[in-house]
């Protein structure tokens, strides 16, 4: 495989890793926050993070 395409598949895979890390912190969040309002402004960011496309 040529070098461009092993630097993008890196890129993809890393980018990808934060994805997932930065849902599963929204959902953590979301559930175990001390105040409600932290609750739902995490819940808002969760719904915009895995908004599906229509």
């Amino acid at each position: 495989m040529s070098t461009v395409l092993q630097h993008a598949a890196l890129i993809t895979a890393a980018s990808a890793c934060w994805y997932a890390l930065a849902v599963s912190a929204a959902a953590i969040t979301a559930v175990v926050a001390r105040t409600a309002d932290r609750r739902r402004d995490a819940r808002e960011v969760l719904k915009v993070l895995v908004r599906r496309a229509r």
